[in-house]
């Protein structure tokens, strides 16, 4: 496996926006320039991070409807026990002292023809625009799901009160209950993320409910880091944890919930109650692309380059509302793409030339204590694509020390992207 620097492991990413090493770098072309952002996730934030690294006198508006984000990465961990909730969240005050103006209400409209976001009652022009708007559940993609039934049988897929829920539910079951979790088919929102929460669920009940199980359905037949999954099922969660993939016989797709009963049937035909049920469905772009229409499908096609988009001129989108073949969705993908974007918007804004981009990614996994799997590339467009480049991913059998040194890496990780991201250490520019 490739291992990351420490240098890298800090940065998040291991490197700030191509060509900048100190605010004012770039000296934007006369006329300055306005960039708003909408969405102040890993992607967004990192943009707004990037900008003012690179020209501090940049007038750079961030858009968010949260005070206070929540982190989807390692939420996880946190039902597992291994994460308090206040770990996962951070708010915007480092980089309102960069000169950032953070502006916490909702965009609800692009003219794009008049260059101008509506968020609030508010409306700020642009001369760049970044839409971050992440992930949407498909609530109607399973038959008898809704808005209304995730308050029951809960998704945990968008950060905030619905992990707390799912957490809560898991506390209160009683010892040998059964929980159902319900994995959705591709593309989605971090793929090996079922995976891991299904491991920290596992945990939470072999030492807090050990007569409980957790009963996987998965409608696609195979997943990210498979192997090593499965390998952990076997080796901590024996006879708590059973998988069901889709194969040539029975096909595990859930077609049909039941939020009285909490009964799960898949288009097999074959049925599971549940006592807590973990429902992730489907999954397309924000609402607001929709709306801009930059989505063809679920998901925002890009030009690989540099993320604008292929369907609305002059608009860059990032993070996980892409569809960026083969980049997977994930923080550390967007805050990749989020560099390119941001270097990208200086080179044009200073009329200098524009550098060759690099995106990278890299998604850890903790399957049990001191015990962390990853699987990441490098990768550089190809036309439409975004190719990997000397991709790795962790394997089965590997030694305890390895595993343990993965799980460091995470957390070291951790704390890199969200100084990368939040700018918690910035100081108040003058």
């Amino acid at each position: 496996m490739t291992n990351l620097t420490r240098r890298e492991i800090g940065l998040g990413l291991g490197a700030t926006v191509a060509g900048t090493s100190a605010a004012g770098t770039f000296a934007i072309a006369q006329g300055g320039g306005k960039v708003v952002i909408i969405g102040g996730g890993p992607g967004g934030a990192t943009v707004a991070h990037q900008l003012k690294l690179g020209e501090h006198k940049l007038d750079v508006t961030l858009i968010e409807v949260s005070k206070v984000y929540t982190t989807c990465f390692f939420s996880n961990l946190y039902l597992g026990g291994f994460r308090s909730y206040a770990s996962l969240q951070h708010n915007y005050d480092g980089l309102k002292r960069l000169g950032v103006k953070v502006v916490h209400a909702l965009a609800t409209d692009v003219d794009t023809s008049r260059k101008v976001v509506t968020a609030g009652k508010s409306s700020y022009s642009y001369d760049r625009l970044v839409v971050a708007p992440g992930i949407d559940i498909k609530f109607d993609s399973i038959e008898g799901y809704s808005q209304k039934v995730a308050e029951i049988m809960p998704h945990a897929y968008l950060p905030g009160a619905q992990t707390q829920l799912l957490k809560r539910q898991l506390e209160a079951m009683k010892n040998g209950g059964t929980v159902v979790m319900v994995a959705p088919n591709n593309p989605y929102r971090c793929p090996p993320g079922p995976y891991e929460r299904a491991c920290m669920i596992g945990h939470f009940l072999k030492t807090k409910k050990p007569k409980s199980k957790l009963v996987i359905l998965d409608p696609k037949r195979a997943f990210s880091k498979q192997p090593v999954f499965v390998e952990a099922f076997g080796k901590y969660y024996k006879d708590i944890i059973e998988l069901n993939l889709t194969n040539e016989i029975d096909d595990y797709a859930v077609s049909k919930i039941d939020a009285k009963t909490k009964t799960l049937t898949t288009k097999a035909g074959k049925s599971w109650k549940a006592d807590v049920a973990n429902v992730i469905p489907s999954q397309r772009a924000g609402a607001i692309a929709v709306k801009m229409g930059l989505t063809q499908g679920d998901w925002c096609p890009v030009n690989a380059e540099n993320f604008t988009s292929t369907q609305v001129k002059e608009v860059y989108v990032i993070g996980d509302a892409t569809i960026a073949a083969e980049m997977p969705k994930s923080a550390f993908s967007a805050n990749s793409q989020a560099k390119v974007v941001a270097a990208d918007i200086l080179s044009a804004l200073a009329n200098k030339p524009k550098f060759s981009p690099n995106f990278r990614n890299t998604c850890w996994s903790m399957v049990a204590p001191d015990d962390s799997v990853k699987i990441g590339a490098g990768y550089l467009p190809k036309g439409q694509k975004l190719d990997p480049v000397a991709p790795f991913v962790s394997k089965p059998g590997e030694d305890a020390a390895l595993r343990k040194e993965v799980f460091q890496e995470s957390l070291a990780w951790y704390s890199g992207i969200i100084e990368d991201v939040f700018a918690k250490g910035a100081k108040k520019k003058g």
